[in-house]
């Protein structure tokens, strides 16, 4: 076994359908901090599972070191260092119009193109990648600024937002198949109750995707329909009732606003909210709050011990996403790979992108 494959584990519920569906049409992931092991590590993976061509933003000595020093193998993998990149001069000259037509002149395109996370965006806006990841050593907003910058935007969402997947064949009430999908967990503080309308339509149709069938969203909160009147739950519930009308997939089926018990566990449903209990456990957890959503989050990795993957960025035109510093090789991995599956499925996501 390659010290690659050594620190991943068997792929699971949510991994295995993306490693399947790669090998049938591999993808171009761009990684934008590549002088790291845990990158090498993935990019040889991804290599070994023929899921695509990774392509390493870096410095090119220092990353051929790595495999080096890992024993691992560069064949297959793409590494560029961007200021020394045939495309350089390009993107530079490319940036510039796009902060020309922004009113903004006098602009040090070079500076700014020649950051990895910048050029990485650069790649993906004009195909020369099909996504690109980052984070592992930065802290988030130096992976989402370039990208939300640079990176077209999808015309039916108005606000970018973050979801992130959440595996667990462990802990009870898990899903319907030991999977679930978190949002905003990343972009957007406070809310409104337009912004969580479509946040719960566009992470259902993201699920649905994914998942392949019935997908449940549930739009969470401490009352269950009406059960407590203030403005946090009026404003959950108004955004369920606006999210019903903008799915426009049929196999989507939005509740709230609904307590956490109530979208995941059919006895808490029957005894709460009775005609909910003979649904199937909720797949997509919206929350009121970008605090309340991360907190969740760290919670069900870091004590419940669920495996997470992204966070995907949602809302723009071309798949990307911003992996935490803590990340493992699996994660990573994992992460890309829902981005390669985005980049094949991109039209069926956003028919009119």
């Amino acid at each position: 076994m390659s010290d690659s494959a050594s620190v991943f584990p068997d792929s699971n519920s949510f991994t295995k359908p993306l490693f399947n569906q790669l090998k049938r049409h591999p993808k171009r992931i761009v990684f934008t901090e590549a002088e790291d092991p845990r990158i090498v590590r993935v990019a040889a993976r991804m290599v070994e599972l023929e899921l695509g061509i990774p392509i390493l933003l870096g410095n090119r000595d220092k990353i051929l070191a790595m495999f080096s020093e890992l024993g691992l193998s560069t064949e297959f993998v793409r590494i560029i260092d961007p200021a020394k990149s045939s495309d350089f001069k390009l993107f530079c000259e490319r940036f510039e119009r796009i902060e020309s037509y922004r009113g903004i002149v006098n602009v040090d395109a070079e500076s700014i193109i020649a950051k990895p996370h910048y050029f990485a965006a650069m790649m993906v806006q004009y195909g020369q990648a099909d996504a690109c990841l980052g984070g592992n050593q930065v802290d988030p907003f130096g992976v989402l600024r370039p990208v939300l910058h640079l990176v077209k935007p999808c015309p039916s969402v108005e606000k970018a937002f973050a979801c992130t997947v959440l595996v667990s064949d462990s802990l009870p009430n898990f899903g319907a198949d030991g999977i679930l999908f978190l949002a905003d967990t990343g972009l957007i503080a406070e809310p409104e109750v337009d912004d969580i309308a479509t946040i719960a339509a566009e992470a259902g149709k993201l699920a649905h995707h994914h998942l392949g069938r019935m997908t449940r969203v549930a739009l969470l909160s401490h009352s269950n329909y009406g059960s407590a009147r203030d403005e946090s739950s009026r404003m959950m519930q108004a955004a369920a009732a606006l999210a019903n009308e903008r799915v426009d997939v049929l196999e989507i089926d939005v509740d709230g606003e609904i307590q956490a018990d109530v979208a995941l566990v059919p006895e808490a449903a029957a005894v709460k909210v009775p005609e909910l209990a003979v649904k199937p456990p909720s797949d997509v957890l919206i929350f009121p709050s970008l605090d309340a959503a991360h907190i969740s989050l760290k919670l069900l990795r870091h004590l419940g011990g669920a495996q997470a993957y992204g966070r995907i960025i949602c809302g723009l035109t071309k798949p990307a996403a911003q992996v935490p510093r803590t990340a493992c090789e699996e994660m990573i991995l994992g992460t890309a790979a829902a981005l390669g599956v985005e980049a094949i499925k991109y039209r069926e996501l956003h028919p009119s992108g």
